[in-house]
Order: C-alpha cells, then sequence, then structure tokens
C-alpha cells in the first residue's frame, strides 16, 4: 500500500503498488509519507464521529447476588 497525494494537495488517497505506479505516471499524482495520510485523513475520520455514552445501572453483581441469597437463607 501506498499514500498518494495529487499534484494540487487536495486529494490524498491510500492505494496499491500497482495503482499507485499508475496514479504516478498518468495523472499527476506523488508519494507522500503515511504519516501525512494519518494526520490529513485516516485521523480526521475518526475524530468526528460520536460514540453513544451507555449509562451504568445500579445491577447487582453475580457475587453480591450470591451473598444475597445466603444472607436470606
Amino acid at each position: 500500500m501506498k499514500c498518494m497525494m495529487s499534484s494540487d494537495g487536495t486529494n490524498i488517497i491510500r492505494v496499491s503498488d500497482d495503482e499507485a505506479s499508475k496514479l504516478y505516471h498518468n495523472e499527476n499524482f506523488k508519494y507522500v509519507s503515511k504519516e501525512i495520510w494519518k494526520e490529513k485523513v485516516r485521523d480526521v475520520e475518526t475524530t468526528t464521529e460520536i460514540k453513544p455514552t451507555n449509562k451504568k445501572t445500579n445491577k447487582l453483581s453475580k457475587a453480591q447476588k450470591r451473598q444475597l441469597r445466603k444472607s436470606n437463607k
């Protein structure tokens, strides 16, 4: 896998080695480091996601349930 950036710098993509060679020779793309791809593409996509938070409930654990059963007998 190679990271490629368009000559104007607007498009950064990750492609296979064969595809990268074609883009480099035919479509004015240049090779860039993976660090640039991580900063501009990968990390940006993950930070925009909002994960719902789960509310904690006051449920008893298995050990607590066992203790209650023992104390009720």
